[in-house]
């Protein structure tokens, strides 16, 4: 059972001790609001500059930066569909971003990350089903053998904590 491997915080993204933190992006990668401003803010100008030159990264993708001045090593930068009603592969485009986010990480060793609720502010995707997406993805990476030792969802307030507990349980069948 891989359950001790995930674990569910409330707290501040760019403050958590892993190797790698995965950012909410849009598109472009040049930053934005909310979890993605936040991480640019953190990390410093750096960031911005590199992810210039990545030429922006379609909606399910992830691409990799250092993390500069964050306490991360790196940042997986992740592209999260738009809420359009659940109709428009928003869940298995959110999916994509948490698999090819952990194929990242694998693929560079790194056997620690934290997760934002990705799509779940601005881009309006439900948090409930978002976390149950989420965890199942989580789940299978840990379970088809993946090295990575511990992802943490780290969730920005009690109401986001709570949802993320009850899916955490009920993905895990507690």
């Amino acid at each position: 059972m891989d359950r001790h491997r995930i674990e569910v915080v409330e707290g501040d993204i760019t403050q958590q001790e892993v190797e790698a933190i995965v950012n909410a992006a849009n598109s472009s990668l040049l930053g934005g609001g909310g979890v993605d401003g936040a991480i640019h803010r953190a990390a410093g100008p750096e960031l911005l500059a590199e992810c210039r030159t990545l030429g922006g990264c379609p909606t399910g993708e992830a691409r990799l930066t250092r993390g500069y001045r964050l306490p991360a090593k790196y940042v997986i930068h992740t592209v999260g569909p738009i809420w359009r009603g659940g109709d428009s592969r928003e869940d298995e485009l959110l999916a994509n971003c948490y698999r090819n986010s952990l194929a990242l990480a694998e693929a560079y060793g790194l056997k620690t990350v934290a997760f934002p609720s990705i799509s779940t502010g601005v881009y309006g995707f439900p948090m409930e089903r978002a976390a149950r997406v989420a965890l199942r993805e989580i789940k299978q990476a840990l379970e088809a053998g993946s090295s990575i030792e511990q992802v943490k969802l780290v969730c920005f307030g009690q109401r986001a904590y709570e949802i993320h507990q009850a899916a955490l349980a009920e993905v895990y069948g507690d």
